[in-house]
């Protein structure tokens, strides 16, 4: 399970930095599937004042069923309303994703995860714990944890911020696109998702660097 150690590690090495210090956890969803953006969450906890259900309940978003991520993330969102915690969002278009490639598009939205972050809590983090080994080009110095969403408490709750957050957009985007099932496979590549692209073609919200959706696309020239 994950916990706070890596945080209080890597805060015990800032030395001179103001206090409290401010570690922050990012993570992101949406690297995978053949539609809709890339979302990044930021999350600072305050080490202090963690309430005992997310110390027990925090984990890989993947891990966790989705009726019980919506809680979390409620108790999240709890914590940042009284000053237990801050939460910031960023994303990436599909446009960008097609641009950039789906790599850095990720970790642009993370890098704006945290310039949001840190707009909320109205000075600048001290440090950042990023899921995986890529560093985003950040303004605090950061460390990359290869499934730190199983580790870091800090990163476990953006995960679980960027997922059901991204989820929901994806729901909306169903609405506007029906008929892909997005609101159930979140833009994956489900043979649900397949199939209606061979059937109903491609969206503004497919990625066409992606070979499914471009091949897709070679078929209706």
């Amino acid at each position: 399970m994950p916990d706070l150690r890596l945080e209080r590690r890597l805060a015990r090495g800032l030395a001179g930095a103001p206090r409290p210090v401010l570690v922050v956890g990012v993570d992101e969803a949406g690297r995978g599937p053949w539609a809709g953006p890339v979302t990044a969450a930021a999350v600072w906890l305050d080490p202090n004042r963690v309430p005992r259900l997310l110390r027990g309940e925090l984990d890989d978003s993947k891990t966790i069923a989705p009726e019980r991520r919506v809680a979390l993330f409620a108790a999240l969102t709890d914590c940042a309303q009284d000053g237990r915690a801050a939460i910031g969002l960023g994303a990436a278009t599909v446009e960008e994703i097609d641009a950039l490639n789906i790599l850095q598009a990720s970790l642009a939205a993370m890098a704006r995860a945290v310039s949001t972050l840190e707009a909320v809590l109205g000075r600048r983090a001290d440090a950042a714990l990023i899921d995986g080994n890529r560093l985003p080009r950040l303004s605090c110095p950061a460390e990359a944890i290869v499934k730190g969403d199983g580790r870091s408490l800090s990163i476990a709750a953006a995960s679980i911020v960027a997922k059901v957050t991204r989820d929901c957009q994806m729901a909306r985007l169903a609405a506007r696109h029906p008929g892909y099932g997005w609101e159930r496979n979140m833009g994956y590549g489900t043979p649900e998702h397949r199939a209606a692209l061979t059937r109903l073609g491609v969206t503004p919200e497919h990625r066409r660097s992606f070979r499914p959706v471009r091949e897709s696309l070679s078929l209706t020239y």
